[in-house]
């Protein structure tokens, strides 16, 4: 018989790079399907959720600036870090879903697997997006996506980690910055996450993870002025619509709920649904005494 006490792990928000407590001391008990306890969740507040975007705003200009290259070879350590951790994730999901380890380390392979596949999109999105526009006049007219801003996100509830990864991962790809309301029911593993990006390279406050209430969290969220779109894909159709009247607000771009098979090979959709398109002319000038232009 072993004397040693058991070391629980004390799950925390991540939050601006740090891993602070709610700021209002609370925490909510996470159970598996069956009800066996598994941890005590931070439960988050108004005030963290504003803290998180505070955090997010900061971050913005250094990580939108960054160069696509830069931030696919980020997006690629996070998967490497994954892979790492592999063991601590595939036990988290089985029991966050009651899956079985073989079940759960299936999930774990496609969520490494759809890190990679966003990272390798960060520098070739532009091109499929983006391009040289014919126009009538002496003019290069060129068009390049640029992020949107500040994103939250209502991570999916089934879906713990593949759903959360498959939402997030796309959106900071592109070069936005996100605050993340963890499945309300099953934020273990979305909480390690953040352990995972706080050892890869992603700058603190480029990803913010919650996790407690979503209705309480989503709510304030939705009318930040701060804040310039949201996903809803963990929000019930009555959530969503309350959240899509707040967000018209400061007009936020909305990525409403709709049936997602997250196991399925993703497209460009959720690449492009936080980009603006920023268009430029320029004068294409002369060459020459005879005035030929280029």
């Amino acid at each position: 018989m072993s004397d040693r006490l058991s070391v629980l792990k004390t799950y925390k928000l991540y939050v601006g790079g740090k891993f602070p407590r709610s700021e209002s001391g609370r925490v909510y008990e996470v159970t598996d399907p069956k009800g066996n306890w598994l941890a005590n969740a931070p439960l988050s507040s108004r005030k963290d959720a504003r803290d998180a975007v505070v955090a997010a705003r900061k971050a913005f200009g250094g990580w939108s600036n960054a160069t696509a290259y830069l931030r696919g070879q980020i997006l690629y350590r996070v998967a490497e870090m994954l892979e790492g951790r592999r063991d601590q994730f595939v036990r988290e999901v089985a029991d966050a879903e009651g899956l079985s380890k073989s079940k759960a380390a299936a999930v774990i392979d496609a969520t490494v697997d759809r890190w990679v596949w966003y990272a390798g999109w960060t520098d070739k999105v532009a091109q499929v997006v983006g391009g040289a526009n014919p126009v009538a006049g002496p003019f290069f007219n060129l068009s390049t996506p640029e992020p949107t801003g500040v994103v939250a996100i209502v991570a999916p509830q089934e879906s713990s980690f593949l759903g959360l990864v498959s939402v997030l991962a796309p959106v900071i790809a592109t070069g936005n910055t996100a605050v993340v309301i963890a499945s309300e029911k099953a934020p273990l593993p979305a909480l390690s996450l953040g352990e995972v990006l706080a050892t890869s390279d992603v700058p603190g406050g480029v990803v913010n993870v919650l996790s407690g209430r979503t209705a309480e969290l989503a709510a304030p969220l939705a009318a930040h002025q701060d804040v310039n779109a949201i996903d809803l894909a963990g929000a019930d159709a009555a959530l969503a619509k309350e959240l899509e009247i707040a967000a018209a607000d400061n007009l936020k771009r909305v990525l409403r709920p709709q049936p997602v098979d997250y196991a399925a090979t993703p497209g460009t959709d959720r690449l492009t649904a936080f980009l603006e398109t920023k268009t430029v002319w320029h004068p294409t000038g002369s060459l020459g005494a005879a005035g030929s232009s280029y």
